[in-house]
């Protein structure tokens, strides 16, 4: 194994789960487990695998399984969890996963999420499989208005069967204002002021950061300081409304999907997902065939590493997830393990900031420091690999821009090369800022179709 330098205890998900297929197959003492996670509408996902029976080796198995559906279920997203095949395992996972237990955290958001009591179950028979595949994007006919909302500006644009012909960016403050209706009014009016520049309205997408449940944001940090309480059903049904106000109809996405889409438009291929490392880790996916699968993809809180000492964090409680691997927390991390001093009261940002200005003058460090990241993306393509079909890896976000992330796509290509050739012709690029505005911009507008 080629391990991080600056960062010796890590250990891959994808190794501990091959060294731990490894033990069960030579033990001789196995059984089959099924873990499934249902969502709303009862679509659901299914993960199978073999384990020791129960009383061999309880500790390790549940260790293990505890990864595996916290990772299924923070990939797919769900308020239940059905398990069949280990009445140790369905015990242990039960304890954790209530608002007392060690993963009240995943609890609470998933209840949040979808409105419904969180719910572990034991069953005998595996239920039916139900996945969804929800075919958006892809329309460019008539007259479309594509808005992003983003954290620090705002985008619309009015696009004409498929051109862009009118654009802007407007500066606001959505993560600090607590009064809903200063997100409200500036939503409509990105709205009104895109229509304006066309003939007629046709149809509205809506790329917007947060977990998105039949076009409403459950989960949003564009929310934050709103009072859940006394404003979430005015949040819930912010975009409707004003979609609604203006007379056409909406779709709204994740950012990160439209992300992805917009890679999908631009390489005119599927299978694409969509890693974006800046303050945290943002992903989107479009499938094999070309459409969204209904999950919510927070793989900020999906483990990539099994080692318990691993850095912990803060928000959700848990070691070793992806958002201390694949954002800014992971270079200040590495940098801090390398023995780097920062001056105090910098913020993360301003952190960053520092390294990647030593590495534009190719300090050693610092390129260690965007090697090990590379290390840490290729050990975890192949893990993301057994929920996700990937034909192409866009990376972007501040992480990735400069020297260091042309670095970081060449030694995780060179590691898959050497540990995981099977995955070696996976498409990894970074695609430009120009051409990721506009193709976000035209995704986004592409998502509804006109009835």
């Amino acid at each position: 194994m080629i391990k991080p330098k600056f960062d010796a205890g890590f250990y891959p998900m994808i190794t501990a789960l091959k060294d731990y297929e490894n033990k069960v197959e030579k033990s001789g003492n196995k059984n089959r487990i099924t873990i499934v996670v249902e969502r709303s509408g009862g679509y659901n996902y299914e993960y199978s695998y073999y384990a020791f029976n129960d009383g061999i080796d309880d500790e390790y198995n549940c260790k293990i399984a505890e990864r595996l559906i916290k990772t299924v279920l923070w990939v797919c997203g769900g308020y239940k969890i059905i398990i069949n095949g280990s009445r140790r395992i369905y015990e242990f996972v039960k304890d954790a996963y209530t608002l007392q237990g060690k993963r009240a955290f995943d609890v609470d958001f998933m209840q949040t999420v979808y409105e419904k009591p969180f719910v572990v179950e034991y069953v005998d028979v595996v239920p039916e499989k139900k996945y969804e595949n929800k075919n958006v994007g892809g329309f460019i006919d008539g007259c479309r208005i594509g808005f992003d909302a983003g954290g620090s500006d705002r985008k619309v644009s009015a696009v004409i069967d498929g051109e862009v012909v009118y654009s802007e960016e407007v500066v606001w403050n959505p993560k600090i204002t607590e009064d809903p209706h200063y997100h409200y009014d500036g939503i409509l009016t990105a709205f009104k002021t895109a229509a304006s520049k066309m003939p007629r309205l046709d149809a509205i997408g809506v790329s917007t950061a947060g977990v998105i449940v039949d076009d409403k944001p459950m989960v949003s940090s564009l929310f934050i300081k709103v009072d859940k309480k006394k404003y979430g059903d005015f949040v819930k049904n912010i975009y409707l409304n004003a979609a609604k106000e203006i007379g056409a109809p909406i779709v709204v996405a994740n950012d990160g999907d439209i992300t992805a889409l917009a890679g999908s438009i631009d390489l005119k291929d599927n299978g694409v997902l969509g890693i974006a490392m800046g303050t945290s880790e943002a992903v989107g996916y479009v499938n094999a065939q070309g459409g969204l699968n209904g999950w919510i993809s927070e793989l900020a809180f999906v483990p990539v590493d099994f080692c318990e000492n691993a850095m912990v964090d803060e928000w959700s409680g848990d070691y070793g997830v992806g958002c201390k691997y694949f954002s800014q927390d992971a270079v200040i991390k590495l940098a801090e393990n390398a023995g780097f001093k920062f001056e105090q009261g910098l913020t993360p940002a301003q952190k960053l900031k520092i390294v990647q200005k030593l590495m534009e003058n190719d300090d050693d460090m610092a390129k260690t420091i965007y090697q090990d990241i590379g290390v840490y993306l290729a050990y975890t393509i192949p893990y993301y690999s057994l929920f996700y079909d990937i034909k192409h890896l866009l990376l972007l976000g501040r992480v990735m821009s400069g020297k260091g992330g042309t670095l970081i796509v060449e030694t995780c290509k060179n590691t898959l090369a050497k540990e995981f050739p099977e995955y070696k012709d996976i498409d990894i690029s970074l695609p430009d800022e120009n051409s990721r505005r506009v193709g976000q911009s035209i995704a986004a507008a592409s998502l509804c179709p006109i009835k």
